[in-house]
């Protein structure tokens, strides 16, 4: 059996004092010691090997241990490694029997502890290297979560945040150093000012909406004023009947192809937190567009291609579901998809001109799926009266690559 190389030790706020015997002679035994500042400072009477500090941009760092494979490597991190912390991200790189991983207590689950949350009954968000806007898909009426934060001005910009979408009345508990000497809980509430604190703290946050609180809802279709737009994007209730039609599952790829607005991929991220999108956009205006409808919903990790959709599509990663929404022109955009994607791949397009409808009816006849029309009228005044007044139907092509 291979014996590791890399050895993945978490460190608490408490240093030596929290580590096992075995983590300490692990360290002690180590050729390089690589690790933030802190944690080098903690296990500085351990280290007898070459003491590295991680590199930043934070890449370089995860460079900097691969380059050492095959050598005797420890690298610290905070508390559990694989819980929001670098274990996972040095885990994609090598194989299993190539690192061993001892961890300490989370943070995460630290505050539970210092605050009597249930851990199951509340949602994490990190905002390490990650915008405030990250926060949006996990606000609700009430409940409780907690934040990571990135430095001592992450409360107050939580704090603002929160303010700023409806939850003032939201009730913070900074907690910093947890399991130190210096360890501290301080409770504000998001309106109120908010000092700078500790650079090493977590935020615990309960939350209260006021009666206009933003709140993203859980169902498909949002209200299309919500998103920027140029009247291309795919309408509320279209949308809703397209994202049933993709039905996304946890951890899937989208292409949504002719993006417009970007509305389709980021329903289809807000499903699940682990599911990803790419977003074809040939108009720069759009793509950018695009970008800030993602910021907005709190899916910063939308890939947005600005490119021609028949140039981009050899080379994105392989998806389980494709959407064209715009520039459907022809046939040769079908056979590409059916070339480049997997078998089992889901494809969902919409039309609502004739050309359009006629290379669906195609493509139904050849292919077999599923394809429906439609419509739908809104209200609308005439003269002094009301009547409804129909929207472009949208004739709705379904099927799975095979």
């Amino acid at each position: 059996m291979q014996r590791p190389w890399l050895h993945i030790i978490g460190v608490g706020e408490d240093g030596i004092d929290g580590l096992s015997a075995t983590a300490k002679h692990i360290i002690q035994n180590a050729a390089y010691v690589i690790g933030g500042k802190r944690h080098l400072a903690h296990t500085s009477s351990l280290i007898k090997g070459q003491a590295v500090p991680w590199k930043s941009p934070f890449s370089e760092g995860v460079q900097q241990v691969l380059s050492l494979r095959g050598e005797n490597v420890v690298v610290l991190a905070s508390g559990d490694p694989f819980d929001f912390g670098v274990g996972s991200v040095l885990a994609q790189h090598l194989r299993p029997e190539e690192y061993f991983c001892i961890a300490a207590v989370s943070s995460i689950s630290m505050a539970c502890g210092r605050l009597g949350w249930a851990r199951q009954n509340i949602s994490v968000v990190s905002l390490c290297g990650r915008p405030l806007e990250t926060l949006a898909p996990v606000l609700k009426r009430y409940g409780k979560l907690l934040v990571l934060s990135a430095d001592g001005t992450t409360p107050q910009k939580v704090a603002h945040y929160l303010v700023e979408r409806g939850f003032g009345g939201s009730t913070l508990y900074i907690l910093e150093g947890l399991g130190g000497k210096q360890e501290q809980k301080k409770t504000y509430i998001a309106h109120n000012d908010i000092p700078v604190c500790a650079a090493l703290n977590i935020i615990g946050v309960e939350l209260k909406a006021d009666a206009k609180a933003r709140i993203i809802p859980l169902s498909c279709g949002m209200q299309d004023s919500l998103f920027e737009h140029d009247g291309q994007i795919t309408k509320r209730e279209i949308r809703a009947i397209t994202l049933s039609a993709l039905a996304p599952q946890a951890g899937e790829m989208l292409w949504d192809l002719g993006a417009g607005a970007g509305s389709v991929a980021i329903e289809w991220m807000l499903r699940h937190p682990q599911n990803r999108a790419i977003a074809v956009e040939r108009d720069a205006v759009r793509a950018q567009r695009i970008m800030r409808n993602a910021l907005a919903f709190g899916v910063p990790g939308l890939d947005v291609v600005q490119e021609d959709i028949l140039e981009a599509i050899d080379t994105l990663p392989l998806p389980n579901a494709v959407f064209i929404g715009g520039g459907l022109t022809g046939e040769q955009l079908f056979s590409r998809i059916r070339k480049r994607v997997e078998r089992g791949t889901r494809l969902v397009v919409n039309a609502v001109t004739l050309q359009g409808e006629m290379i669906l009816a195609e493509q139904y006849k050849e292919y077999g799926g599923e394809l429906i029309r439609i419509g739908v009228e809104r209200i609308s005044t005439v003269g002094k009266l009301d009547a409804y007044r129909p929207a472009m139907r949208v004739t709705q092509y379904s099927t799975v690559i095979s």
